[in-house]
């Protein structure tokens, strides 16, 4: 019992992971969805950084007095993931920002509703005229 106080940053990254893939799946606004996704993607930060953590490292600079070192790579890779993940967001907001001008609506059910009644039109349209 004494290793769990160890594996909480763990359940953290698991119970961060399953609510933003809840939020994905379950959300039909697509602002929501797109925080949704944010949430499972620091999941994944925490994990990764979690995983590249060694008890007792030192940072890896040269001192004769150090037996073990962690590796620094998982952290710099997380750093560059942020910068991907803060990109990929501004472009998912932008998109959201352009289906509101087109469809003045961000749920995904109206969406899809105002799709079906433009193709439902448009056949209709195509069976006058041919």
């Amino acid at each position: 019992m004494s290793y769990v106080p160890g594996l909480f940053n763990y359940w953290v990254a698991i119970v961060l992971m399953m609510a933003g893939f809840w939020v994905v799946v379950a959300q039909n606004n697509l602002v929501k969805k797109l925080v949704g996704l944010g949430l499972f993607q620091a999941s994944v930060f925490i994990f990764y950084i979690s995983i590249g953590k060694v008890a007792d490292g030192a940072p890896p600079i040269s001192d004769t007095t150090v037996a073990l070192y962690s590796n620094p790579l998982p952290h710099v890779l997380i750093l560059t993931a942020i910068v991907v993940g803060v990109a990929t967001t501004a472009v998912g907001l932008g998109l959201i920002v352009r289906i509101h001008d087109a469809y003045r609506s961000v749920e995904e059910d109206e969406i899809h509703a105002s799709d079906m009644a433009d193709e439902l039109r448009d056949e209709r349209k195509d069976r006058e005229q041919g």
